[in-house]
């Protein structure tokens, strides 16, 4: 094949081989600039993944500081108190205590209460206040009623396990 191409490239006039020559030579040249050009564009998209990077790892060591943290903070512990008192103290605090229609303990960890008419954003804000004193809705059933954003609501709470 060596010997083929020698004897190719002797045929040729010194006119052909220097078109040939340069022809090479900017074919070099071009396909240089193209990779050049390639690798600055995947340097910037780089760069750009880089910064997204750094910023993640950063907010991922925030959060681990914050789990360390919280894991250092001892568990809060449920009330002690039966849950129908709990329940009432927290419906009290929330103002809904007034459209408390019946609440029945079925045991010291779980009572059944239901409301009359109250707002929907308070029964949300009482399970809120409920789920942070780690007492669990186990079940619930709601009405809407003729006023909008009022509902009456049938609700089972169970306490839920501390770990």
């Amino acid at each position: 094949m060596r010997a083929r191409l020698r004897a190719a490239w002797a045929l040729r006039t010194s006119r052909e081989r220097k078109v040939i020559a340069v022809a090479a030579a900017l074919l070099i040249a071009v396909l240089f600039l193209w990779l050049v050009h390639t690798a600055n564009r995947a340097r910037s998209t780089l760069r750009a993944s880089v910064t997204t990077l750094e910023a993640d790892a950063m907010r991922l060591d925030r959060d681990a500081a914050e789990i360390e943290r919280l894991r250092a903070t001892p568990a809060a512990s449920a009330s002690h108190s039966d849950l129908r008192n709990l329940v009432g103290a927290q419906s009290n605090a929330t103002g809904l205590s007034a459209a408390i229609v019946r609440m029945d303990a079925a045991g010291p960890d779980q009572v059944s209460v239901v409301f009359g008419a109250v707002a929907f954003a308070d029964w949300l804000t009482l399970l809120q206040r409920l789920q942070a004193q780690h007492v669990r809705l186990e079940s619930a059933r709601m009405e809407a009623l003729a006023t909008p954003g009022m509902v009456s609501v049938t609700a089972t709470f169970t306490r839920a396990a501390v770990p």
